[in-house]
């Protein structure tokens, strides 16, 4: 391939590409995302290619491997286009049924349909199917259409046009009117207005005229994956806003930073960028503008204060992650002490959207204050779990249960915590809720990075505060004061009120605790870290007066405060918790009532969980 030289050659080439396409083609579609693989998604994709080759259907069918289509429940999942017929939880050994039934004959394969837990009704159609039908999927639908690894599957899908725009018919200026105009907010959590920090870094002063953008792919939140999908499945995109900014604010100097746990991603972004160079749209004279810009891949060593801009770029140096105080903003003075940019993966993946589609038309979408869609990983308690993209603000309940299917085996839902490790736990009440950057915040907890993760009312609210705080106790750098130590004073009061050690002072220690720590911290970690403990004693209060005074959990979950026994009026006597026991603490004849042995028990619920008489109580 010959380097692109003009807008107008990128143009040709598009056209070419999509002359060669025919829309009516079968193609076989199936997903190999980090989900999808770890669901045996690679066989399946092998045994498509093998059977293809054998059946002579090579020349007729086209085959094309993508990243996540975002239902990960469903993985691995086989759709068949143009008809969009989506087959579940395929097997390799499915393969050759659906080549010869449905790409041969036209029929559709039942037993391989999805089924509507709501209904019971099998759905052929993908756009059919609950989970999708309340999405505006802006950044993720493509994924579906696109081999990560051939640019011009993204070429002729319109890609790079927005930067052929950019570089060829405005001024920086104008791209900058239009982000602002867009209304879009930083989606890495704190939802700062972008264009302010482009406007800060293409005004500020640089000695050396040395300016630098960075994508923060550094994803910490526990059950968050909405980055890495979109590298992996899109990396295109991502590269074309980190472009398109860097034009606009006057830099020539890129990073990913992105976390080494992640070594699809890294691989399809690494392949991306040689294929941008390759084509002239990375490197130097991009699109013979005269405009250089290159991007480099760097990986984090799996640190969650790395998510934080100052600490990011210390690692990025070569320094220990940690911190600064940001007395000068790092718009002035960041990476290496010169003018930085950071923004995270989704935002710079709605750049090209935003220059392309107009700043009028993306601000229709969404609120007041929060406009465009937003990814989140639903999971947890949940029927439906993937990465669901929707309109800001949607309602939590619309989440819950009209995409996320509500939750498992006739549970109740309990809460939702939004944000990650740092967020708030919201509770039954408001799940009504308006899903945007406000309101969350109102309602303590934050947008963050996307994660989403719903408990049902088996879920010690005590407990899940306590596990967050672990965890945030474990990566803080312990550079400030108030994050070591109020974290660590914190977990130790949470351990203690789950061990039945606990006393009702502890509460309000728990909250004059918290909020020492948001207002003293250096960084957004402590500052966001009391989160999980103050949303959670703010609705479930009683939950932790439960285990400070009357020394029970309601949800029987923390084992000190925990004893099972057997109804014996539910009993049949069918002897499965006796067999399952692995303490040998269940005793009693076949066909009469158990009993439980409380020297034995180890509480670990197994019999509770085995028992379909429900005759197993906890108290």
């Amino acid at each position: 391939m010959n380097r692109l030289k003009s807008a107008a050659e990128l143009e040709r080439l598009r056209k070419k590409i999509v002359s060669q396409r025919d829309p009516n083609r079968t193609c076989i579609v199936t997903s190999v995302g980090t989900c999808g693989l770890a669901r045996g998604a690679a066989a399946v994709a092998q045994a498509i290619a093998a059977e293809l080759n054998k059946d002579g259907l090579k020349d007729t069918v086209d085959f094309r491997t993508t990243g996540c289509h975002g239902f990960c429940e469903i993985e691995p999942v086989v759709v068949i286009y143009p008809q969009r017929i989506v087959y579940q939880h395929v097997a390799p050994g499915d393969i050759p049924e659906i080549l010869s039934e449905t790409v041969v004959k036209g029929n559709v394969v039942g037993r391989l349909l999805y089924t509507d837990p709501a209904t019971g009704r099998k759905i052929i159609y993908e756009d059919d199917i609950p989970f999708y039908r309340k999405q505006h999927r802006l950044l993720t639908q493509s994924i579906r259409f696109m081999d990560p690894h051939n640019i011009e599957d993204y070429i002729a899908q319109g890609g790079y046009s927005a930067l052929s725009k950019v570089l060829f018919e405005m001024h920086p200026e104008e791209a900058l009117d239009e982000i602002s105009k867009s209304g879009l907010r930083g989606r890495g959590g704190a939802g700062f207005p972008t264009f302010r920090k482009w406007e800060a870094m293409r005004n500020a002063p640089s000695h050396d005229g040395i300016r630098y953008v960075i994508c923060n792919a550094d994803e910490g939140d526990p059950g968050a994956y909405m980055d890495r999908s979109l590298l992996e499945g899109n990396p295109h995109c991502i590269i074309e806003g980190m472009i398109i900014g860097a034009h606009t604010m006057g830099s020539h100097h890129g990073y990913v930073y992105v976390r080494n746990e992640y070594p699809l991603a890294v691989q399809n972004l690494g392949i991306a960028l040689e294929q941008a160079r390759e084509y002239g749209l990375l490197g130097k004279n991009i699109l013979g503008s005269g405009y250089d810009f290159d991007i480099k891949i760097s990986r984090g060593g799996g640190a969650f204060i790395c998510g934080e801009s100052t600490a990011l770029m210390a690692s990025l140096e070569g320094h220990i992650g940690e911190p600064r105080q940001k007395h000068i903003h790092t718009a002035l003075k960041g990476l290496y002490g010169r003018p930085t940019d950071l923004n995270n993966v989704e935002t710079w993946a709605n750049v090209p959207l935003i220059i392309n589609k107009g700043a009028k038309w993306y601000s229709r979408i969404g609120t007041e204050g929060s406009k465009g869609t937003k990814i989140f990983s639903l999971v947890g308690k949940i029927n439906n779990t993937g990465l669901v993209e929707v309109p800001m603000g949607i309602t939590l309940r619309e989440m819950v249960y009209d995409i996320g299917g509500g939750i498992p085996n006739g549970k109740k839902f309990k809460a939702v915590q939004t944000g990650g490790p740092s967020g708030g736990c919201i509770p039954e009440s408001l799940l009504d809720l308006q899903v945007d950057f406000d309101r969350l915040s109102e309602a303590g907890s934050m947008m963050g990075s996307g994660g989403m993760i719903v408990m049902d009312e088996d879920t010690c609210m005590v407990d899940m505060a306590r596990y967050f705080v672990k965890f945030l106790t474990e990566e803080s750098c312990g550079k400030c004061v108030p994050c070591r130590e109020g974290l660590d004073r914190m977990l130790d009061l949470l351990n203690d009120i789950t061990e039945g050690k606990g006393e009702k002072e502890d509460i309000e220690l728990l909250e004059e605790l918290g909020g020492v720590i948001k207002e003293a911290s250096l960084c957004g970690l402590g500052g966001t870290a009391p989160n999980p403990v103050l949303s959670t004693i703010r609705y479930f209060r009683d939950e932790y007066e439960a285990h400070v005074v009357d020394k029970r959990c309601p949800a029987g979950v923390c084992k000190s405060l925990i004893r099972f026994s057997i109804d014996a009026g539910k009993c049949t006597g069918c002897r499965v918790c006796a067999k399952e026991c692995p303490q040998g603490a269940i005793a009693g004849e076949k066909k009469k009532a158990h009993v439980i042995d409380q020297e034995k028990c180890i509480k670990c619920g197994l019999c509770r969980d085995l028992c379909k008489f429900e005759a197993v109580t906890v108290w």
